[in-house]
């Protein structure tokens, strides 16, 4: 287990008779205590296809039933019930038909930061570019490794839209539509969006008013409720 945010911790697993996976794609984590009480969440793989162990980045929910365990409690060797891997519509494939738009809200970057590491690992040289939106600079995963793949077709834009650094001179403001006809013109030929359910909606409609086809911009949400 390694900590990505002051609440995101990202979980190796070992899943004996594993067959793969495609970047995007999820996994049903269950849980059950010891008077046979179970609960359930879907978490987004992080790790890229190439990867032989199997990696869950898991933000904190306060309130969860899942998610405190995975990132306070659980230790190495603890064993997890795990079904999957579960999507086949919300995935990269090697060689995309043109450039690619990822756009991210908060733990949203989880399932587009395995496409980015596959991208890598495959020396995909597609044009892409990840629009990520997070509170402040404390709460972007991945930071370092995202500064590291930065460049060879790979554009950065971070939006941080409750605090920002003094020296900083990137977008300071939700995404709506005026942010994504600065950053995603509709020559996109395929656009991933995740993140909560609200941001999903927005963004997924604004780029569609914008030229982008219905049919190439793909999501993936998930309710506050989660966790």
């Amino acid at each position: 287990m390694r900590p990505e945010t002051p609440r995101a911790k990202t979980i190796v697993l070992d899943v004996p008779g594993w067959d793969g996976h495609r970047a995007g794609q999820h996994v049903d984590v269950r849980l059950t205590a010891e008077d046979g009480y179970q609960a359930q969440r879907s978490y987004s793989i992080a790790s890229a296809p190439s990867t032989a162990a199997l990696e869950l980045t898991v933000e904190r929910i306060d309130d969860g039933e899942v998610s405190p365990y995975l990132t306070a409690e659980a230790q190495t060797g603890d064993q997890l019930e795990v079904r999957g891997p579960v999507g086949g519509y919300f995935v990269w494939d090697p060689a995309p038909d043109g450039p690619v738009l990822l756009v991210a809200g908060g733990s949203g970057i989880v399932p587009l930061m395995a496409m980015v590491r596959q991208r890598a690992a495959n020396g995909d040289a597609v044009r892409t570019r990840l629009l990520y939106s997070a509170r402040s600079l404390d709460d972007v995963i991945y930071a370092g490794e995202l500064a590291r793949l930065g460049g060879d077709g790979l554009d950065i834009v971070y939006t941080l839209t409750r605090e920002q650094p003094d020296e900083w001179t990137g977008f300071a403001r939700r995404v709506e539509r005026t942010l994504l006809e600065e950053v995603a013109p509709p020559d996109f030929a395929l656009a991933f969006v995740c993140g909560p359910t609200p941001f999903v909606e927005a963004v997924a409609s604004a780029l569609v008013e914008l030229g982008h086809d219905p049919a190439r911009v793909r999501t993936e949400r998930f309710g506050p409720t989660g966790g």
